[in-house]
């Protein structure tokens, strides 16, 4: 059996290579974005039920919001039943 642990990184190409390898792409809420772009930031992935309020962006766009927040990416692989795991969560870097 899998072990389910988590992993963190900022790392752009880590993030689009885990997301891409579940059919995920980078997107943001509608409604919170302003002129310069940002947005509450999500992945989207097929079949789940964001497609309505989610709009697909740049990895660029997504990644220069993620940095000018100073967010880190916590995700899983696999979960504990050794299954692709689509768990993530967008969370403040430590100091």
């Amino acid at each position: 059996m899998s072990e389910a642990s988590s992993h963190t990184t900022t790392d752009l190409e880590v993030i689009k290579k885990w997301a891409e390898e579940r059919e995920g792409k980078p997107s943001r809420v509608k409604t919170t974005a302003d002129k310069e772009g940002g947005g509450v930031l999500r992945i989207d992935f097929p079949g789940y039920s964001g497609q309505d309020t989610l709009e697909d962006i740049s990895w660029e766009d997504w990644y220069e919001t993620f940095e000018d927040r100073k967010l880190a990416f916590l995700y899983q692989d696999h979960t504990a039943g050794g299954k692709e795991s689509r768990f993530f969560k967008l969370i403040n870097r430590e100091k």
